[in-house]
């Protein structure tokens, strides 16, 4: 059964490759996680030339195990924003000193088919990575991202990719009590900074990874 699954999202990314590609971005096809890790490792990373890397908050991105390949790449100077180990002063500086390296890497909240990135942030340092700083970033993307317009894609942040993520991360936002969008006033609020990133500019500066499996929230 997951075959057919597979060859309707095939020609689904294909699609959307277009579409990026038709707005700047550098776009890749993963067939999934494996496939994603080594592109990146063997294609983007030695083309960028990277000397220091760091990376904003992505479930996909851990799912592809490149985040531990990475850390343990002794020729790249590495900022970890992921290093629980850390005071919260440390990790707010290194969040800030990461709009300043070689190459960022994150995922999207959602993409839409006419190839738009659509993300809220919390504190901002992803979509800060994102819009300007870093020389080369790569976002990685499962199929379950991807939804038809800018509308389908900002309900799915606020009703569920949120919800989700204000409950994983333990904050006590009205939201992780009840799964729904409360427009609340919390000062846990994760949901402050929308970006809608509509082209890549420099051209070829993002480059997106399709990757056919469902990844992340």
């Amino acid at each position: 059964m997951d075959e057919p699954i597979k060859n309707y999202w095939q020609v689904r990314l294909t699609e959307l490759k277009n579409e990026l590609e038709g707005n700047n971005f550098e776009v890749y096809i993963a067939d999934d996680t494996v496939e994603a890790k080594k592109i990146v490792l063997e294609e983007i990373l030695p083309k960028s030339e990277a000397k220091s890397v760091a990376w904003g908050g992505s479930m996909t991105f851990l799912a592809t195990g490149l985040y531990q390949a990475i850390k343990e790449n002794s020729d790249l100077e590495i900022l970890d924003t992921f290093d629980k180990s850390i005071s919260r002063e440390e990790m707010a500086e290194r969040r800030r000193q990461s709009l300043l390296v070689d190459l960022f890497i994150t995922g999207t909240n959602a993409i839409t088919e006419a190839g738009q990135l659509v993300n809220l942030d919390m504190t901002g340092n992803r979509i800060g990575g994102i819009t300007y700083g870093p020389k080369s970033v790569i976002i990685m993307v499962g199929r379950n991202k991807v939804v038809p317009d800018l509308e389908e894609a900002m309900a799915r942040v606020k009703d569920y990719v949120a919800p989700i993520n204000a409950t994983r991360l333990g904050m006590k936002t009205p939201c992780a009590k009840t799964s729904y969008c409360e427009e609340c006033s919390s000062p846990q609020r994760i949901c402050n900074t929308w970006t809608i990133t509509e082209k890549c500019f420099p051209k070829g500066r993002v480059k997106i990874v399709l990757i056919n499996q469902d990844l992340g929230l």
